[in-house]
């Protein structure tokens, strides 16, 4: 009496849990077909910024991984040096100024007792290159100021655009020198997927223009904002280069991280289940059908090439109409629970 209680009680507890597996169902869709190539994810906007004047490094204010904004301070290098350049040139400007104006005065004196028939015209001809050649002093001070005040601001780094930093190339304290790297950050809102395709599926991508963007690691697809096929091919490779230029909001990607481009060539109608429904075990592939009285069954499958994030394609194994689990691993539990011994 006590094992029947029992059996029933576990044939109870399987048919609640069966009712509350989460299922889909297997159906007959039209869907694009596509043809898929492996890509690489990069920046369009990628840039290294380097050091124009000597010095040593002062403030490092970001580090790998941190976000900058447009126009911060990234780097700062010691100023001091090209500070005193700029300063000696300021003095070198008032000195000329001083000149200049020492020359001014003596040509007008010098007009004044020409027309009084005191001096010759030579005289005032060389007072009046005196004053010409203070005027080009001058000027040429005035620029050598303006250089200098301009590498003396080449002391703060700061950002060309807003980014994220990925690369960081110093350490505070180091010696900076012209044309060093200190640090590399790209614009993740003007992220690319570039891929590889071979030259016979050229044609037929570009007849439709359309694709879809599938990043393995993060388990995403990502819609493609616009697609570039350069007009160039491998010749020793037979493929040519394909850009996909994903939204801004794109998040989570960065550059380098290995993606798949799925490129739309068509569409036809195939049979399809929930993606969450298939699962792996060794060789094996499978899904939990839902048989009569609620119970799951399992099923191998084989697999087609067509879907998307959400189905995947059926070749063998179900038919339209039936029910999966969308929870394989419950399901399974479930299964175990009920072909185990009743005590």
């Amino acid at each position: 009496m006590k094992i029947g209680i029992g059996i029933a009680s576990v044939l109870f507890a399987a048919g609640v849990a069966a009712a509350e597996l989460e299922t889909g169902t297997v159906e007959l869709r039209e869907v694009e077909l596509t043809t898929s190539a492996e890509a690489v994810i990069e920046a369009v906007r990628q840039s290294t910024v380097s050091a124009q004047i000597q010095g040593r490094i002062v403030e490092l204010n970001f580090d790998v991984g941190d976000v900058v904004k447009q126009g911060e301070v990234i780097v700062r290098i010691d100023e001091r040096q090209v500070g005193q350049a700029a300063a000696a040139s300021t003095a070198q400007v008032g000195e000329a100024q001083a000149a200049l104006a020492n020359a001014r005065a003596q040509y007008e004196r010098t007009k004044q007792l020409l027309a009084q028939k005191f001096i010759s015209r030579a005289a005032l001809d060389e007072a009046e290159s005196d004053y010409r050649a203070a005027q080009a002093r001058v000027s040429a001070l005035l620029a050598g100021a303006a250089q200098a005040q301009t590498e003396r601001s080449f002391a703060t780094i700061v950002a060309p655009y807003s980014g994220v930093v990925s690369a960081r190339h110093v350490e505070l304290g180091e010696m900076a020198t012209p044309g060093k790297a200190l640090m590399t950050g790209f614009d993740p809102s003007t992220l690319r997927v570039v891929a590889n395709v071979a030259q016979a599926r050229i044609g037929a991508i570009q007849a439709l223009g359309r694709a879809r963007v599938e990043v393995p690691s993060l388990g995403t697809w990502v819609e493609v904002r616009r697609m570039t096929v350069l007009p160039t091919a491998d010749p020793r490779t037979h493929t040519v280069r394909v850009r996909l230029d994903l939204p801004a909001d794109v998040r989570g990607v960065y550059p380098g991280v290995y993606a798949r481009a799925h490129f739309v060539i068509g569409s036809a109608r195939r049979l399809l289940a929930p993606r969450a429904a298939v699962f792996h075990r060794s060789e094996l592939t499978a899904v939990y059908v839902i048989g009569e009285g609620g119970r799951p069954q399992l099923r191998q499958v084989r697999l087609g090439a067509a879907g998307d994030e959400h189905a995947v394609e059926i070749l063998a194994g179900l038919k339209p109409g039936e029910r999966v689990a969308l929870e394989p691993m419950k399901a399974g539990m479930l299964t175990a629970t009920r072909s185990g011994p009743a005590r």
